[in-house]
């Protein structure tokens, strides 16, 4: 985790813009379910209308509002409307001062719309309690419940305004307008004011027991019924608030689409950039590795670190950007908004994210030790198939294909039975998940239909907390997904860094030198050499030079060292022991730029480069004009076969110089170190899969090409180094022989003894009774 965060710190920048952004769209996010609340609370249930005060109110049904007001309230009324065109119009604009108002005049809102629009039987009810307690009044009451309306009015002398709607089902109904009576019969001191308060009184604590939402939709219905009275259209009103609201809600997710893609791009970005600096740093230092760093890595490891687990760390840290981010954020704005609706029903949030988290964690566990085997056995198929299809040539000679074809079968039924195990758990994730939210929806709906039922809460409020509640639940599965994912990832980026921190063995010196006038004299005094980690050396005082014009030639059984001592001259590894210099600078003092542009090196094996011919040779000197690369060919014995390609030296060659033979890629090799024309040429066993006739074309066009120029030739065939002006005879790491061939064949066994199984006496010159004694005695010694 600490190597994943430190590779974002060049991307800071781009980190904070995500962040922000990321805030922008968690607010649009966890501003959706308010809006779709308040669609369903006020432009559907409350007609569009916001607060219990109304737009418009007539002046009889001004002055009627006030007579079930206190002081206090009535000088609040007055204060919102003035008097425009015979209406009363809200003069007040502030929300702020709304809000206060709505507070303030809902009981006296509802009141008013209900003794405005009171039942027929609840009148009666009604007016014998205001009446009841009067001894004066009894006359007046008895037989009241046997009178209409009218009778009742002419009683009082008052006209008692009513209407009759019918209901849904088709019975009509009545309602009464019981305001005036109560201003009359208040006036006239038929009954005192604290028989009215006390009536007042117990229709309050009536509608507070039937809920502060519920009291709030009916105070709404006041204030639609005062506007549609007034003449305003409330059907308009209801359309424009949708509109409104549904407009905002647009724009709302139109910035959370712009935000989720500007994340995404900026997300992407610094994943890319993090997985190319990652590239750059591992193709960096591996290009600076010596030998021994590299025997460290496989060349296959190296590879899956470039490519997959960079791919990885890239993955991971885009998601990390998204998500890891972006979960706490909804998570926590999650609480805030649920808090904010005043549900109370926070346990079920917890209970959620309590069996969900459970459930991914137990199916995690079970699958996550399969997932770590499974690795492990697509490695072992790999394996199979590689050493398959790398030996199929004798796996056919031996008859082995069946036995081969079982073999990889079963490395390919057990990595199948595996995955279909992980599988067939991961497969209950989704559905699993899917039952436990549809499971908390109905728990959030039954228990918020009790408290709809009870005026607590509005439907609105509810649709909210169910989006709320699964905002929040998947906050905390991305979380524990990512969770999941990290640790593989922290693995993929410690391999990472342990490539990146490895330190180079060979590297350029502080103050480097430089060549004067180089010459490539090459110097050996008295150098040893171990391998890392090895007990003993595997290179013992070596000491000669190697001299521009002349060439010096190396031999020796295999795992004499001879190409560990010429990897030592372009500082492949550095001498353990002595110094090698080169015009009497030690190639440690030399930049090692300068240092291998000087040597022109061509490998045991030839490596050659997807590409043209032409951009092969033109490798170690880019400016290599046509004549140049032509002639390096003609020299390398390989201009023949470049000739009869269709497209001469632009004809392609393939990764690894797969469509070329072997001699022809040694060829192509050669010919790229003689373009170089370097002042000193090392080549290693290069001429073994050259034909002898071949062989000796080369080296007499190469005698031509590089007169003054040093040549160091690491050999097995006599025939190679038969002209040479030094051989250097090495066994087992030592120089047991040094001179010229015929020097050589007089007075070092070693060298004597190799001439001798690769050609006859007669061509070596000497006596066939010797050469016999001296088989015997190699024969023997090898029994020995």
């Amino acid at each position: 985790m600490k190597h994943i965060a430190k590779n974002m710190i060049p991307y800071w920048r781009s980190v904070i813009v995500i962040l922000l952004l990321l805030f922008v769209q968690a607010y649009c996010d966890l501003s959706l379910p308010m809006f779709t609340s308040r669609i369903i609370d006020t432009g559907i249930v409350g007609g569009g209308v916001e607060h219990v005060v109304p737009h418009k109110v007539t002046p009889e049904e001004f002055e009627q509002a006030q007579i079930l007001m206190s002081e206090e309230e009535q000088t609040l009324w007055s204060s919102l409307y003035t008097e425009k065109d015979g209406l009363y119009e809200l003069a007040e604009k502030d929300e702020t001062v709304l809000n206060d108002a709505d507070e303030k005049l809902l009981v006296s809102a509802v009141l008013n719309y209900q003794m405005g629009r009171m039942e027929e039987s609840a009148f009666r009810e009604y007016l014998m309690q205001m009446v009841g307690a009067n001894p004066l009044m009894k006359l007046f009451a008895s037989g009241l419940e046997d009178k209409s309306l009218e009778e009742l009015g002419d009683m009082i002398h008052m006209e008692i305004p009513y209407v009759q709607e019918e209901d849904q089902e088709g019975n009509l109904k009545t309602f009464v307008n019981i305001r005036p009576l109560i201003a009359s019969v208040k006036e006239m001191g038929v009954v005192d004011s604290s028989a009215m308060d006390e009536g007042k009184a117990t229709m309050e604590t009536m509608m507070e027991q039937i809920g502060s939402q519920t009291l709030k939709s009916m105070g709404v219905q006041y204030a639609i019924a005062c506007d549609r009275a007034a003449g305003m259209d409330t059907h308009k009103i209801q359309m424009s608030y949708l509109w409104k609201t549904g407009g905002q809600m647009l724009l709302m997710t139109l910035v959370l689409t712009i935000a989720a893609i500007a994340i995404s791009f900026f997300a992407s970005r610094v994943g890319a950039g993090i997985g190319r600096d990652l590239r750059m740093k591992v193709f960096g230092n591996v290009m600076g590795f010596s030998n021994a760093e590299m025997s460290r890595f496989s060349s296959a490891s190296l590879i899956t670190r470039a490519t997959n687990d960079v791919q990885q760390i890239q993955f991971v840290s885009t998601m990390m950007l998204r998500m890891v981010l972006y979960a706490p954020i909804m998570g926590i704005g999650g609480v805030i908004r649920v808090a904010q609706t005043g549900a109370n029903m926070g346990w079920i949030i917890i209970l959620a994210v309590t069996v969900l988290v459970s459930f991914v964690l137990v199916l995690v566990a079970i699958a996550m030790p399969k997932f770590k085997i499974m690795q492990q056995m697509v490695d072992g198929v790999n394996l199979v198939s590689r050493e398959i299809l790398t030996g199929l040539a004798v796996i056919r000679a031996f008859g082995r294909e069946k036995t081969e074809e079982e073999r990889f079968d079963k490395a390919n039924t057990d990595l199948k039975n595996t995955q279909l195990f992980t599988n067939r758990v991961m497969t209950f994730m989704m559905p699993g998940m899917t039952v436990i939210m549809n499971i908390i929806v109905i728990l959030i709906v039954w228990t918020a239909a009790k408290r709809i039922d009870a005026g607590t809460l509005q439907v609105g409020t509810m649709t909210a907390f169910i989006t709320y509640t699964m905002q929040i639940v998947i906050s905390f599965l991305m979380l524990t997904a990512m969770s999941i994912m990290l640790p593989r990832a922290g693995v993929a980026a410690d391999r990472i860094h342990e490539v990146i921190s490895t330190k180079q063995t060979i590297a350029d010196p502080e103050n480097p030198k430089a060549l004067e006038a180089p010459k490539g004299v090459v110097r050996f005094n008295h150098v040893n050499f171990r391998y890392e980690g090895a007990e003993e050396d595997v290179l013992h005082d070596l000491d000669f030079v190697a001299e521009p014009g002349k060439v010096t030639a190396i031999i020796g059984g295999t795992g004499s060292g001879k190409s560990t001592l010429v990897n030592l001259i372009p500082r492949f590894y550095d001498v353990t022991g002595g110094s090698i210099t080169i015009d009497g600078v030690d190639v440690r003092e030399i930049g090692l730029k300068t240092l291998r542009d000087q040597i022109g090196f061509v490998p045991q094996k030839g490596v050659l480069f997807s590409g043209s011919i032409a951009y092969n040779l033109r490798f170690g000197k880019a400016d290599a004009s046509e004549e140049e690369i032509r002639e390096a060919a003609e020299i390398a014995q390989a201009l023949d076969f470049i000739e009869e390609k269709n497209e001469k030296f632009e004809s392609y060659i393939s990764q690894g110089g797969r469509n070329v033979s072997g001699g022809q890629k040694q060829r192509l090799a050669i010919a790229r170190a003689i373009a170089k024309d370097p002042k000193v040429f090392v080549f290693d066993d290069s001429f073994s899969a050259l034909d002898m006739k071949t062989d000796a074309k080369l080296r007499k066009a190469l005698e031509e090409k590089v007169k003054g120029r040093t040549e160091i030739i690491v050999a097995q065939r006599i025939s190679t180094i038969l002209h040479a002006d030094q051989i250097l005879v090495l066994d087992e790491g030592r120089i047991v022989g040094k001179g010229t061939h015929e020097e050589l064949l007089k007075n070092c066994d070693v060298y004597l003894q190799i001439a001798a199984s690769q050609l006859s006496a007669k061509e070596l010159g000497l006596d066939p009774a010797e050469m016999k004694k001296e088989n015997s005695q190699g024969s023997d010694g090898k029994e020995a």
